[in-house]
């Protein structure tokens, strides 16, 4: 097998895992009586996204060979997935009987699997650049065509969870004087906790899969061996900020993501709530519908070349924020009870792939560009502690306050709230407003002039 097969394949694998669950997880937390904690296991993956890529990039760097710190963080994530999936299935059997279940178990075991596994994103693009530049090919060209079969693999994973019913559909019917109607029932008997054993045997299979892969030497020369400690954990490029343009632009890239993690963690459940009221196919399948997201975030990577070029960093930027309030406006005033309503779910979807790409990788090509070389990698790490560290933490938890206050789970559906106006929509609007209070606020501050030239010198 080819050695870009062999990548293709790692990369199918690295997200597969994710997308297992990620979406999901939510579902699987309301069947159990634990819907209240959403935010809290969304919290957790962006604290850890904070300080865990630089200890475990450190430690790649000068002790442990990157394949193979892949496959050890690989393996333990996935043990700690399915000791999290043991404790969900005794918390399905609890919620069966009609007894309360605690978060305490689960939630231990799941922060210590996303703990060892975010930092695999990073250190799986390590060992594919340090392999394919090992083999003379151009990381250019040629690692974007196998970075694409990760979302692919994302894809097909949560394809995997919906129709296999892991995902939780989140209806049941039962005979009432000969007629079939929707019932409001406990929904754990769905087996929801199965997302977890799918993303702990993925990472099994993926652990053991680094170990084959070509060696990725250790960089033992003068000048890596004379890193400090705090460019090895990449603090050197706070110095960053220094420079108003880059305070302002870290500044909005935390405050955009804010946004990054809200849809992931309650999508699912609030179309997924649908099925409480109405049969629909869209209701009871909500991860499938959810994974367009996915389709569209993988074609408009496509497009950022092209939109970088020609608008320049600060349009994009503008493009994915107000990306961000179709995203939430669309879900706001959408529905699967009419073609109307699915349409905006569906748009919702779409515009996502702007909302995203257009945020998190054209934001990755303009801190290369502005950072200098000797701190560039330092620069992407504080993008992403700035954005899915810091910005997606404290933006899940404040989602899980707001969601809180206008729902609230009844029967494994987390409907709207009596007494309290608005319900999901309202949920949607005010995430909404967030987005756009902060686009137009970018538009005002943020000052940039685009070089199409620089731009067109940019390496990645």
């Amino acid at each position: 097998m080819g050695i870009k097969s062999r990548l293709i394949i790692m990369n199918f694998l690295q997200f597969a895992i994710w997308g297992s669950y990620l979406v999901c997880i939510g579902n699987f937390l309301g069947r159990v009586g634990l819907g209240e904690y959403i935010s809290w296991f969304y919290v957790a993956q962006g604290v850890v996204s904070i300080f865990m890529p630089a200890i475990i990039g450190a430690i790649a760097d000068k002790f442990i060979e990157p394949q193979r710190l892949l496959g050890i963080s690989h393996l333990t994530a996935a043990v700690f997935m399915l000791v999290a999936a043991w404790f969900g299935f005794q918390a399905t059997e609890l919620t069966l009987a009609g007894e309360a279940t605690s978060i305490g178990p689960i939630f231990a075991a799941y922060c210590l699997s996303v703990a060892f596994y975010m930092p695999t994103i990073a250190l799986s693009n390590t060992v594919a650049f340090s392999i394919l530049k090992n083999r003379g090919f151009d990381t250019v060209r040629d690692f974007p065509p196998i970075r694409v079969f990760g979302t692919v693999g994302f894809i097909a994973a949560m394809w995997l969870v919906n129709f296999v019913g892991f995902g939780g559909s989140g209806v049941q019917t039962e005979l009432h004087e000969g007629v079939e109607t929707l019932a409001l029932v406990p929904m754990a008997s769905q087996f929801t906790y199965m997302q977890l054993i799918v993303c702990g045997v993925l990472g099994l299979v993926l652990g053991l899969y680094a170990f084959s892969l070509p060696s990725c030497p250790i960089d033992r020369s003068a000048a890596a061996g004379h890193k400090s400690l705090a460019q090895r954990l990449g603090l050197d490029a706070f110095v960053l900020f220094k420079q108003r343009k880059m305070a302002l632009f870290f500044l909005f890239s935390m405050l955009l993501g804010v946004s990054l993690q809200i849809t992931n963690g309650y999508a699912t459940p609030y179309i997924n709530s649908f099925a409480a009221t109405s049969e629909s196919w869209f209701a009871e399948n909500p991860t499938l519908l959810v994974s367009v997201s996915q389709v569209s975030e993988a074609l408009c990577i496509l497009l950022i070349p092209f939109c970088l070029k020609r608008f320049g960093i600060k349009i994009v930027m503008l493009m994915a924020m107000f990306a961000w309030v179709l995203r939430f406006g669309f879900f706001g005033i959408g529905s699967t009870e009419s073609i109307v309503g699915i349409v905006l779910l569906f748009l919702s979807c779409i515009v996502y792939g702007v909302a995203f790409d257009f945020f998190n990788v054209s934001g990755a090509l303009f801190v290369e560009q502005e950072a200098a070389k000797p701190m560039q990698a330092s620069a992407q790490g504080l993008f992403m502690l700035m954005t899915n560290g810091i910005g997606a933490s404290v933006g899940t938890w404040i989602a899980g306050k707001i969601v809180s206050h206008y729902c609230d789970w009844q029967g494994g559906f987390l409907v709207a709230r009596e007494g309290v106006a608005g319900g999901w929509s309202a949920t949607w609007l005010v995430f909404a407003g967030y987005a756009l209070v902060v686009g137009v606020v970018f538009a005002m501050v943020f000052k940039y002039r685009h070089n199409p030239e620089a731009l067109g010198n940019v390496k990645h």
